[in-house]
């Protein structure tokens, strides 16, 4: 026999999803903590006195008194077991209806394909079969959906996992970029909320760069302190003095080299002469530039992980681009993921990317040799006869925030 327990304690949530192969940030219980605007109900599914299921489920209130139940990445159970599937449906429909929930809304931790970079995508053919019995019970599927921007947590994500990392699998131009920000003195660190100023700096330039609206600083250090222990920034930053010496030093060798040319010295390596040395006096013009404004140690680049159960989320990353030409948004998210892999993670999530496997996030994520990772998507449990018209104003909304 079946049975369904609301409000079971954290410890008992969290252990279990751990323990699943469906492990995940979002169905953590201190998740619902950091959605404080929702509201949150743990439920565990049991079978007998064993526990089979869990969900974490956030809380939408809604005009008139309704409201929507949400619960990301879950539920956690054996989607192959199909008389537990449907005790967890049945059991979703009375706990939205004690919140007078129009609709409960779920996005599990399944994946339709998965595909390292570079070789062929493997598809889960028991998915289908999943979403094949959800519907007979009148589950809706919202398909694989091609805009980001369709579905609350993104259908693709660029999955590091930990055997397949190192510095050497790396793309050579990959491997040339961390060199080259190491080359320019660039200092990597780990940190928390003493790290906050300036990683919020970061993340307020990346904004305004992008056009987009993100958290603020308060937001930021809910994080950090919800899972003290279990987060980081990582943070890179450039001692401009530092820098400058360092380019000083450069550029008194490259004028010794030239005092040495003769008649005889290839036109070429005169011109190659003459490049760098533009170089290096244009790079220390943008430097004193900075240093006559006061700066001496910027941030150029950080993100911002928090880790659950073996796994690692970069949740934010912001870059100041204006110090572009130093490659650190490279360097730092390499540093991040063999963060995470030295504190015990055994796979990194850089996020997600757009789903027609093309775009900016694809193209700098694609650089650190993730496995893209396609989930199965969005499903929709009505629960009240006023499900379509809301689900299709909801539609509307959504679809004008994300312009």
């Amino acid at each position: 026999m079946y049975h369904y327990q609301l409000g079971i304690s954290a410890s008992e949530h969290d252990h279990f999803v751990i323990q699943s192969d469906q492990t995940n940030l979002l169905q953590s219980s201190a998740w619902a903590k950091i959605k404080d605007n929702w509201g949150n109900e743990r439920v565990g599914f049991y079978q007998e006195d064993q526990l089979v299921g869990v969900a974490s489920i956030l809380i939408q209130p809604l005009p008139l008194g309704f409201s929507m139940l949400y619960i990301p990445r879950g539920p956690i159970m054996d989607y192959q077991n199909q008389d537990l599937v449907t005790f967890v449906i049945r059991s979703l429909k009375k706990i939205a209806k004690q919140h007078k929930a129009l609709f409960v809304k779920f996005d599990p931790s399944l994946f339709l394909s998965n595909q390292m970079i570079g070789q062929e995508k493997t598809e889960a053919s028991d998915v289908e079969a999943v979403i094949t019995a959800l519907t007979k019970q009148g589950v809706e599927w919202t398909g694989p959906t091609k805009d980001m921007a369709e579905n609350i947590q993104p259908r693709f994500q660029a999955n590091i996992h930990k055997e397949f990392f190192t510095e050497q699998n790396l793309s050579k131009s990959t491997r040339q970029a961390i060199r080259t920000a190491r080359n320019k003195r660039i200092q990597v660190q780990f940190g928390g909320t003493e790290l906050l100023d300036d990683f919020a700096s970061l993340m307020k330039k990346t904004e305004a760069r992008k056009s987009i609206h993100l958290r603020g600083r308060d937001y930021y250090e809910k994080l950090l302190t919800t899972y003290q222990g279990q987060s980081y920034i990582t943070l890179s930053t450039l001692d401009l003095e530092a820098r400058k010496t360092s380019l000083v030093q450069d550029l008194e060798k490259n004028q010794a080299e030239a005092e040495k040319f003769t008649e005889k010295t290839k036109p070429g390596k005169i011109e190659n002469n003459q490049k760098e040395k533009e170089r290096l006096e244009e790079e220390l013009q943008f430097l004193e530039e900075h240093l006559q404004a006061g700066l001496r140690t910027v941030p150029l680049s950080g993100t911002l992980t928090l880790e659950f159960g073996g796994t690692s989320e970069n949740v934010y990353a912001g870059m100041d681009e204006e110090f572009r030409r130093y490659q650190p948004a490279i360097l730092t998210w390499y540093e991040t993921a063999q963060h995470a892999f030295d504190r015990g993670a055994s796979w990194q999530n850089m996020g997600g990317i757009e789903n027609s496997l093309d775009g900016g996030l694809y193209h700098f994520k694609s650089k650190f040799n993730p496995i893209i990772e396609e989930f199965v998507g969005e499903f929709n449990l009505p629960t009240n006869f006023l499900y379509p018209l809301v689900n299709k104003a909801y539609k509307i909304r959504k679809k004008l925030r994300s312009k």
